[in-house]
């Protein structure tokens, strides 16, 4: 019997698009992840419980919006050595940090002056940490199936095979 399914109309679907570069992405990288940590953690736990990106599209717009607000602030309040930092970075080869470090130092001065983030320590983001969620726990959280009834009681008398078991083993 054929399930309907259901799709989300494209309303639903369309959001601001926040369109940078991979350089930019990875200058921003430290203190995005601490500023944007809730709305990411509450959008990767609902897709790992829900398994189906369309129950998650809240959370997804959470994610959008936290984005778009954080780039909009870096903008507002430190452009100029924002762009210096992702520039050097775009320029080196393969995007390395080391060779960046003293247009790192003005972009986390200028965030720390101005907007009040600190740069998380080294391995800070990759901790694992619980997230506290107002979402309800889905029924099925692991989506495993149905335990199967239970064998039903055998009616009448079982008795052994007359012949044996009629398994051969060999010995090569």
């Amino acid at each position: 019997m054929p399930t309907t399914i259901e799709i989300p109309s494209v309303d639903e679907l369309q959001a601001p698009e926040l369109n940078v570069s991979s350089a930019v992405l990875k200058a921003a990288a430290h203190h995005y992840g601490s500023q944007c940590d809730k709305a990411n953690k509450e959008f990767m736990l609902c897709r790992w419980e829900e398994k189906d990106p369309r129950k998650c599209l809240n959370e997804g717009r959470e994610v959008n919006k936290c984005a778009l607000d954080f780039f909009r602030q870096i903008k507002r309040h430190c452009a100029e050595p924002f762009t210096s930092y992702w520039t050097c970075l775009d320029h080196t080869g393969g995007q390395e940090f080391r060779f960046c470090r003293s247009q790192q130092h003005l972009f986390d001065e200028c965030v720390l002056e101005k907007l009040g983030w600190v740069r998380p320590d080294l391995g800070h983001l990759s901790k694992v940490t619980k997230v506290q969620t107002d979402r309800p726990i889905p029924e099925n959280p692991y989506h495993s199936k149905p335990r199967p009834p239970p064998n039903p009681p055998a009616e009448g008398e079982l008795k052994p095979s007359r012949y044996g078991s009629r398994v051969y083993f060999f010995n090569w």
